[in-house]
């Protein structure tokens, strides 16, 4: 996944501009991002805070390691009941 030059921050403050009535368009232009960056991130950010950005972004983190913990183990738990299929 490719990192933003944006931070949160900056998209959040975006969002809150097109909702204050300013067009796509001029807020791309004025943060150097196409209009359609500008609809993405109100698809993503819409309604939050930074603060609930930020938890938001933490979580998926920790939910993605949990995913992955949760891999290894179905993994070792397969190896090792193949292998006592084969000692049988």
């Amino acid at each position: 996944m490719s990192r933003s030059r944006h931070a949160v921050a900056q998209m959040i403050a975006a969002v809150k501009q097109m909702e204050a009535g300013r067009t796509a368009e001029e807020v791309g232009r004025e943060l150097g991002v196409s209009k359609h960056a500008i609809y993405a991130w109100k698809a993503k950010y819409a309604g939050m805070g930074v603060p609930q950005a930020e938890e938001l972004k933490q979580l998926r983190e920790e939910n993605g390691k949990l995913k992955r913990l949760v891999a290894d183990l179905s993994l070792d738990r397969h190896i090792l009941q193949e292998g006592l299929r084969k000692k049988v």
